[in-house]
């Protein structure tokens, strides 16, 4: 997922235009193509929600990216204005103006909204990792600050998130715990601890895990299917698992898929993919923007062949605002539209498995 510092101040500048665009109306000089069915529509018809990670400071200053989020997508995730260094930058000070206008946007527009995410071991405030490094926050005062912050965030947004990411990325690629400061000072329990607190702060929303590199059946998504069911047997409710689906071309296509979320719903888990987006390695061509386009529909697919997938986010749509090249040398173009807007093979493709609809 996308790792983006964010200041206070800056969200605030950008959000003062947010409460009016649901009358936005202007259109791209670059978006030529007629748009013909939206992918909301044609997932309406699918029984699934279709969704978009949300950058909140494009969405306020970008018309055209704002016209396309509140046409093309029926779910929205906040990319980084729910996370816990920008909704609580101080301790026991929250700062939720970015969050509520991505929600007051989704309102206006018939959006449902995920959220994302309660716990994990990155984008932390200052003020909490460097309390755990020099000993000034222990183990036990560490677990009361998770447990404050996990019940005044999901309180804070009841009634208006249909899912939660709340544990995320808590294994390594080889099945074993992450060796995060969660994991150092409180245990593996800190997870089961983690679901029960959301739960009790909001018992309608659908709590998720979430992680990446568990699109088919490895190591590691075995580790959260072996967890879900301990959880299950100690009467921990756990509503879903999400599966990130950060893919790229230079990789083959993950095996086992629709075996994968068969075995999460056998366990009365809904499943969800969470952050698609397929990276290519520059430049973009025709023959690697086909494979991108089949890698997208590939996911897409499984996720119709399942009752029990019920929603499918890519992580952003426009090359401009993705987060890919910062992190993946010489990788990019990852998104459904360019830089320009212009829609590329991977659009359509989704919009026609869509239209096929549940297996």
């Amino acid at each position: 997922m996308r790792q983006v510092r964010t200041t206070s101040a800056a969200l605030l500048a950008a959000g003062a235009l947010l409460l009016g665009a649901g009358a936005q109306t202007a259109s791209a000089a670059s978006d030529t193509q007629a748009p013909g069915m939206p992918l909301r529509a044609a997932a309406e018809r699918a029984h699934l929600k279709f969704g978009t990670a949300v950058n909140t400071t494009a969405l306020a200053e970008d018309a055209d990216y704002r016209r396309i989020t509140g046409r093309e997508f029926s779910s929205v995730t906040a990319e980084n204005v729910m996370k816990w260094e920008v909704v609580e930058p101080q301790r026991g000070v929250y700062d939720w103006t970015a969050a509520d206008q991505l929600i007051d946007f989704a309102r206006a527009h018939g959006q449902s909204v995920r959220g994302h995410t309660l716990l994990w071991h990155n984008q932390l405030p200052a003020w909490l990792t460097q309390g755990v490094a020099d000993g000034t926050i222990d183990s036990a005062e560490l677990r009361e600050i998770l447990h404050d912050h996990i019940k005044t965030v999901v309180t804070h947004f009841k009634g208006k998130l249909y899912q939660w990411d709340v544990v995320n990325e808590v294994f390594n690629d080889d099945g074993t715990y992450r060796d995060s400061l969660w994991l150092q000072k409180l245990g593996p329990g800190y997870i089961a601890d983690a679901f029960r607190w959301a739960r009790e702060a909001d018992p309608k929303v659908k709590l998720f895990f979430n992680d990446y590199n568990v699109e088919g059946v490895n190591a590691k998504s075995t580790a959260y299917y072996e967890l879900a069911k301990q959880l299950k047997a100690q009467g921990v409710r756990v509503d879903g698992f999400g599966i990130q689906g950060h893919l790229s071309t230079q990789y083959g296509f993950p095996g086992d898929v629709g075996a994968n979320l068969k075995r999460f719903a056998d366990l009365g888990l809904q499943t969800a993919f969470t952050e698609v987006d397929v990276r290519i390695p520059l430049p973009a061509d025709a023959t690697k923007l086909a494979t991108q386009a089949d890698y997208y529909r590939g996911l897409l697919s499984a996720c119709l062949g399942s009752t029990s997938c019920t929603s499918f986010t890519v992580w952003g749509f426009a090359d401009q605002y993705s987060w890919v090249p910062d992190v993946f040398d010489g990788e990019g173009a990852a998104c459904l539209y360019d830089e320009s807007y212009r829609r590329k093979p991977a659009y359509e493709a989704l919009r026609q498995e869509l239209r096929q609809g549940r297996r």
